[in-house]
């Protein structure tokens, strides 16, 4: 079957297969067209409204409205006994770092293109996700940078420099 990953969400771990990180693999190119068509229409709505910051509370306020309706279909309590307290500081910076992403892909996307959008993004995404794997940081588990790793972060940056030359 080959190797196995352990995933750890909310204290599970599941164990998957090289077979079954395939399976996953479509979910989350799903998610890269997401990202790119969320870039779009929110640069649309930008231009609607002439102001990006205002774009971007557009974009998070309907997503907050939609996943608020999901957590209370869910039913179930919200906050666990003494749950606010014990989670690391960092871990409430995640809106901010998601307003900073979206308001700044509303600025860059009618700048940059879509396609110099996404794999600029892609880019910095991979250079964090090198230094988050072989530290183990923010809960990733400690993945260590092997020459396959940096191979394939340096195509990406070749990829990068490619789609902006002209």
């Amino acid at each position: 079957m080959g190797s196995t990953n352990v995933i750890i969400s909310s204290g599970v771990q599941i164990k998957l297969t090289n077979i079954g990180i395939y399976f996953l693999l479509p979910l989350s190119v799903l998610v890269g067209f997401s990202l790119a068509s969320q870039a779009g229409v929110n640069s649309q709505l930008r231009l609607a409204l002439s102001n990006p910051i205002q774009a971007a509370f557009i974009s998070f306020l309907i997503g907050t409205i939609i996943l608020g309706v999901i957590a209370l279909l869910q039913g179930g309590t919200w906050f666990k006994a003494n749950s606010l307290i014990s989670i690391p500081w960092w871990a409430w910076l995640g809106g901010a770092l998601g307003a900073f992403n979206i308001a700044m892909s509303v600025f860059l996307a009618p700048k940059l293109g879509s396609m110099v959008l996404a794999i600029s993004i892609v880019v910095g995404q991979i250079i964090a996700s090198l230094i988050l794997d072989q530290n183990g940081w923010l809960g990733y588990p400690k993945i260590d940078i092997t020459p396959n790793r940096i191979i394939g972060a340096l195509f990406v940056l070749i990829g990068l420099i490619l789609v902006v030359k002209k």
